[in-house]
């Protein structure tokens, strides 16, 4: 995937020192028939089906990063209906080296138009899935997915169980 300018330029002065970044994951939802569907896309690294996940861009808010990586990856417009968790991800080590560990605001997202289709070379499958036959997804994933599918109740912080 490629490196953001600012972030290849963070690097020639850090190296692979660890780089603490916001990010957003936007857990796109609509109706089909009466059936709630997730939109998901199929990672191009490492084959995970995934939500849409992206970098926040310096002054960027974390809201907008989720419309515009929705936008970017998987080509659909999307209106963001609530912040559910915030959360400092494990550091990530890449193969070059570089070190990062992100502060994660999950949304609950709702399509508003579009097709979805492959947008960029982060992925390579763009599906919608009923909420009830997911492919498999990583446990911050499905613990996010209950909080997104509950009633408003607040946000989650950290790694911590919301009480309903």
């Amino acid at each position: 995937m490629p490196r953001p300018p600012y972030i290849a330029d963070l690097r020639e002065h850090i190296g692979t020192r660890l780089l603490w970044l916001p990010g957003a994951t936007a857990y796109v939802l609509r109706e089909n028939g009466g059936v709630t569907e997730l939109l998901l896309v199929r990672r191009s690294d490492n084959g995970h089906w995934t939500p849409i996940c992206g970098m926040t861009d310096p002054g960027e808010e974390p809201d907008i990063t989720a419309v515009r990586e929705a936008l970017e990856e998987a080509s659909v417009h999307v209106e963001v209906e609530r912040l559910v968790s915030v959360q400092a991800l494990a550091v990530n080590t890449y193969p070059n080296g570089d070190r990062t560990q992100y502060l994660d605001h999950a949304f609950r997202c709702r399509w508003v138009s579009g097709e979805a289709t492959v947008g960029d070379d982060e992925s390579t499958e763009v599906g919608w899935f009923a909420v009830d036959e997911l492919p498999e997804l990583n446990d911050r994933f499905r613990r996010h997915l209950r909080l997104v599918l509950e009633p408003p109740a607040g946000v989650a912080f950290g790694r911590q169980e919301r009480s309903a």
